[in-house]
């Protein structure tokens, strides 16, 4: 993909994966420039969402972007903080991570998840005006939805590895299977 093709997905929306009544529903901070042109969630080659996703055990083996759709038959969905792409996730301003943060209840409150995950602790602190939030699950819930927060797996989140992250993401699929059916 070229630097122009990026650029030109700028501010693109990138629709969710999604349905009602999932086990998890992953939530990324926002929508990269590769991910915007791809229309696949998680598409930069160095993010580590779908190697995590597999080392953990939620997936059978590692899916490729383009394989996103295939997170429904598994419980699974995807969908984002801030729905508008970008660069970098520090171009986007605390009012539209508070403002994704009540579009996102919304959203949960509809589709009814059992857990909601997501994947940037910085970005759950800002979006549900939590600044103590460490990485866990949280006491916060939206209706009957836990919500766990995850490390960023961009790779330019270096202290966390993919054993580490593997790990962490194991622990949520642990707890979202926790009843039997899985």
């Amino acid at each position: 993909m070229t630097p122009a093709e990026l650029e030109a997905a700028r501010d693109r929306l990138v629709p969710d994966v999604a349905a009602d009544g999932l086990r998890v529903l992953f939530c990324g901070i926002n929508p990269g420039l590769m991910t915007a042109a791809t229309g696949h969630h998680f598409a930069r080659p160095g993010n580590r969402f779908w190697p995590v996703l597999h080392a953990s055990g939620f997936t059978p083996r590692r899916l490729q972007p383009s394989e996103q759709q295939e997170l429904l038959g598994y419980g699974l969905g995807i969908t984002n903080v801030v729905a508008r792409a970008s660069a970098r996730a520090d171009e986007l301003s605390d009012e539209e991570y508070r403002e994704g943060g009540r579009i996102l209840a919304e959203k949960v409150a509809r589709l009814r998840p059992r857990w909601l995950a997501v994947a940037g602790v910085t970005a759950y602190r800002v979006a549900f005006g939590d600044k103590r939030a460490r990485i866990g699950p949280q006491e916060r819930t939206i209706g009957t939805t836990r919500i766990w927060a995850l490390p960023n797996p961009s790779g330019l989140n270096a202290h966390w590895t993919l054993a580490t992250m593997a790990e962490e993401f194991g622990r949520l699929r642990t707890a979202a299977y926790a009843d039997g059916d899985g």
